[in-house]
């Protein structure tokens, strides 16, 4: 085709169009190809060749600039990997999405428009209950970038060919703000707040007179991370600033502090407006299960909430040290735990599955939501805490203090373990973890604890 003109022309551009084949798109393991989901023209990078010296000069102060827009620290770097070229042409669009984090590194997307004379088209980006539409301008350059967990949408294009580079924005450095003298005061006053609610006792049961204090606080954050994207480094946005200001009130406070994935569900009675219809049915994020694939798709965020029935939150995963792996854990949170800024509902579910009238019950809709959270407890509970969200890292320790000699400790530490072991250690399946009790139980020497060690195998 020879260089690209801007405004890119319209013979250009229908040029590039044919040159392109249908883009496919990613859901799980999977790469699929469904013009019901995305309908574009994606040209093959092998065949798009960029003067990068001569880009540079354009897209490294955007790149500067987008760093501070994105709420990145200075001491950072921000860099643009090229993922695709598409094209649209008149009646094509991509549904609402997420970005996969396709680099450890990732953090974002960049979508630059050419300017080419086209209708329609606009992108739409969301979070956290607020969407922004993006119209480019026809005579220049345009640079969108959002975080990976934004959802966003290409509306359908009505005339002309649309146009884009999109590009995964990689950061190089540490994301987390230091801990200066900005967040000295704030960190104070948030350092008495958590030693309040670690001071608060809560009722240990429905109509019980006994209370105890609470072992833990757990701060929801707003942004989605996955395994893999998770770490202190990698905070996006403001979570970098509120998490920079829990971990320094912690360490006023006394307070252990970790960097968690949870899994949040909770149940409405709802009602689907204007839709008669009753039964089952599930949306997880590209289509519905539904056995009639005739029946129009209604949008999860249509329905009409009444009152909340029941949530649970589950920690599946920590890192507890800055740039340390992810360890998988298995917590449920109690409500009286947790805090945050930005309601799961302004947020939306990774699943979603309504339930229709049914005679005695129903009506109902379940929501499933992936976030991030800060999770702090009290360095003298930490025993306590940690052996709650991993049974087999509590065998392990015990295991050290009963061969580093301290028999004493090991048998406080254990006996700490009564409230919670039977529940949580019946629900492991992991390899090895009734030989692991059987050791520590049988080197502790104390029958009381050694039995409640061993007692959820018995009952397996």
């Amino acid at each position: 085709m020879g260089a690209l003109r801007l405004p890119v022309p319209e013979a250009q551009a229908k040029h590039l169009y044919l040159v392109g084949r249908p883009a496919q798109f990613g859901r799980g393991e999977q790469t699929l190809l469904d013009r019901k989901v995305r309908d574009t023209q994606e040209v093959p990078l092998s065949r798009v060749k960029i003067d990068k010296r001569h880009w540079a000069r354009t897209l490294d102060p955007v790149l500067d600039q987008l760093r501070g827009d994105l709420g990145l620290p200075p001491s950072c770097d921000l860099s643009a990997e090229l993922h695709s070229m598409l094209v649209y042409g008149r009646g094509q669009f991509f549904v609402s999405h997420q970005d996969s984090e396709k680099d450890d590194a990732m953090v974002g997307s960049l979508v630059v428009t050419l300017p080419s004379s086209h209708k329609g088209g606009a992108l739409v980006v969301e979070h956290a209950g607020k969407s922004v539409t993006y119209r480019p301008p026809k005579s220049r350059l345009s640079f969108v970038a959002f975080y990976s967990d934004c959802r966003h949408q290409v509306q359908p294009v009505t005339a002309g060919y649309r146009i884009v580079l999109t590009y995964n924005l990689l950061v190089h450095g540490d994301t987390a703000v230091p801990a200066g003298e900005a967040l000295a005061k704030p960190a104070g006053e948030l350092a008495s707040l958590i030693g309040e609610h670690f001071a608060t006792r809560v009722p240990k049961g429905y109509g019980s007179g006994d209370a105890d204090p609470q072992s833990r606080l757990v701060y929801l954050l707003d942004h989605e991370y996955t395994e893999r994207g998770l770490s202190w480094a990698r905070l996006k946005g403001s979570d970098a600033r509120r998490g920079a200001l829990l971990r320094a009130a912690a360490e006023r406070a006394d307070c252990e502090v970790a960097l968690a994935l949870a899994d949040v569900h909770v149940t409405w009675s709802a009602f689907e407006p204007d839709r008669p219809w009753y039964g089952r049915r599930r949306y997880r994020g590209w289509g519905w299960g539904d056995d009639d694939p005739d029946d129009e798709e209604p949008d999860p965020d249509e329905y009409e909430l009444h009152e909340l029935v029941d949530w649970s939150i589950r920690l599946d995963c920590w890192i507890d040290e800055p740039g340390s792996r992810a360890e998988k854990i298995s917590l449920a949170v109690a409500e009286a735990d947790v805090c945050q800024t930005t309601r799961s509902e302004d947020l939306v579910p990774y699943a979603s599955e309504y339930e229709g009238y049914m005679g005695n019950y129903g009506n109902t809709l379940d929501r499933w939501y992936r976030r991030a959270a800060v999770v702090l407890w009290p360095r003298q509970r930490a025993f306590a805490v940690r052996a709650e969200a991993s049974p087999k890292w509590a065998l392990d320790a015990l295991a050290a203090r009963l061969r580093s000699g301290d028999a004493a400790g090991a048998q406080a530490d254990a006996a700490a373990l009564a409230p919670f072991w039977d529940a949580v250690a019946t629900g492991e399946h992991q390899r090895g973890l009734f030989a692991k009790a059987l050791t520590v139980a049988h080197g502790l020497d104390e029958p009381v604890t050694a039995t409640t060690l061993l007692a959820p195998e018995s009952r397996r």
